[in-house]
């Protein structure tokens, strides 16, 4: 695999500060009153489109951790959200299996450059033979056109069905050769954890890493979302003003990829995890085995909103790495009918973000890249 020149001096300086507890970025009350105006203006745009609801979530070790829930969680005759409301996170989901992947591996249970037919035979008959490897699968890099069968995760077809339909495409180069974003083959972890461990994917969330962390609200699959009425219902934008939609069923069919649920006060305890705090749960070595910059990303580099900051762009194991304004930042994004998410890890400045909305609205895109600016204009001026 080939890295930017570019990234790895970032990138190996951020594995060097990931095991530091570093300094606060500033006095408390600088921060707080960062953090404060930051809201303010987040809670502004939110109202000026009509955002039904939110969950914020900023963290920086060393301060107090900013935990909001904002809005209602439906548009008519919804309830406040709070701190514990349950949101969809989407593709956020993303990082959770990227991260149980990182620690299974960091426990000797398999290897990430294990081939995909060890643990799924199928695959040796495939144009895949054993060429395919762990990796590949949470990187994007399998070599299958960009979102193979998202179409069948949105139709009534079970998901084995789907992996059969899967093992008969044709990979438009190999493994590590091109960048596809997938979420059913991104899925078949779940496949390679179970003939791993005997235990199937979301136990190994749920168990191993929601219960030790205190992730209270955190959980995974449909009926887990609904179990009572404190959760975030989906809106859709209609010609004049939001509706409440139905919550869908089927992107929960692909739990590694897009069905993890979670509060505010989850999505604090997971950046804070994220930047070390909690290594018995996620040890230093996990954190920089998912962190590693596995696929170039280039067309990352040109998206509209950052195409003037960001320098060069990989993905890990379900973690975006960036190089933003001379900056590695950790990121995903989400989406679903009715949600957007977004989560950003600032490893050097021991700072981090998520941002979840229950309504399919653009404005996350701003309302996160002004976060990013406005932490990295701040921190340079404390220097």
């Amino acid at each position: 695999m080939k890295y930017s020149l570019s990234l790895i001096p970032f990138f190996l300086c951020s594995l060097l500060l990931l095991s530091m507890s570093g300094e606060a970025a500033s006095s408390d009350k600088q921060w707080q009153t960062f953090v404060a105006d930051y809201n303010k203006h987040l809670t502004r745009k939110l109202r000026s489109k009509g955002i039904p609801g939110g969950s914020l979530a900023i963290v920086n070790i060393g301060q107090d951790d900013f935990i909001r829930g904002i809005g209602r969680t439906k548009i008519e005759n919804g309830r406040n959200v709070d701190k514990h409301t349950r949101f969809r996170l989407a593709s956020v989901s993303k990082t959770f299996a990227g991260s149980l992947t990182a620690k299974l591996a960091a426990q000797g249970e398999f290897n990430i450059d294990d081939p995909i037919s060890k643990f799924i035979p199928a695959f040796a008959n495939t144009a895949y033979k054993d060429d395919l490897k762990i990796y590949h699968i949470l990187s994007h890099s399998s070599g299958l056109v960009p979102n193979a069968y998202d179409n069948l995760i949105e139709s009534r077809m079970s998901y084995p069905d789907i992996v059969a339909q899967l093992l008969t495409v044709e990979p438009i180069c190999k493994p590590s050769e091109c960048y596809g974003y997938q979420n059913v083959m991104f899925s078949l972890i779940d496949s390679v954890i179970f003939q791993s461990t005997q235990m199937d994917y979301s136990h190994w969330i749920s168990e191993y890493i929601f219960a030790p962390l205190k992730m209270v609200d955190a959980s995974v699959g449909f009926d887990e979302m609904v179990k009572d009425d404190n959760y975030a219902h989906p809106h859709v934008r209609g010609r004049k003003r939001w509706y409440t939609s139905r919550l869908k069923k089927n992107y929960y069919k692909v739990p590694a990829a897009a069905g993890v649920n979670a509060s505010a006060n989850d999505m604090a305890i997971w950046l804070n995890a994220q930047l070390g705090q909690y290594p018995d749960v996620l040890p230093l070595e996990a954190l920089i085995k998912q962190t590693r910059p596995y696929t170039h990303t280039k067309k990352e580099t040109r998206r509209r909103v950052w195409r003037e900051h960001v320098k060069d762009a990989y993905y890990g194991l379900g973690w975006r790495v960036y190089n933003y304004d001379d900056e590695v930042l950790y990121y995903h994004s989400g989406w679903v009918q009715g949600y957007r998410s977004d989560i950003v890890v600032f490893p050097h400045l021991n700072i981090g973000f998520s941002l979840v909305l229950n309504a399919e609205t653009g404005l996350i895109n701003e309302l996160t890249t002004e976060f990013i600016n406005r932490v990295l204009k701040y921190t340079r001026e404390q220097k």
